[in-house]
């Protein structure tokens, strides 16, 4: 593993953890506005979670199609090579 990447990865661990340690002590103390906020953080990380699926989908069905086309496209090619 190059050191350089150990470095960057183990910095962002440690970010993360100091966030999530400073987070769950401002959450600890009851701060309602604090909690809403979160919550609010939360639902639109949701959102925008729901939207990201919503696009896998549909690019999932839409290669599903091509692949159809192309093996519709594939077995008349074979017939007309056959019948020639």
């Amino acid at each position: 593993m190059p050191t350089g990447n150990f470095w960057k990865y183990g910095l962002a661990v440690g970010v993360g953890v100091v966030v999530g340690a400073v987070g769950a002590v401002l959450l600890s103390r009851g701060s309602i506005d604090l909690r809403k906020s979160c919550a609010t953080l939360l639902s639109h990380g949701m959102d925008v979670k729901d939207r990201a699926a919503a696009m896998v989908e549909n690019a999932k069905e839409n290669i599903d199609g091509l692949a159809a086309d192309a093996r519709n496209e594939q077995s008349q090619r074979k017939a007309r090579e056959q019948a020639s």
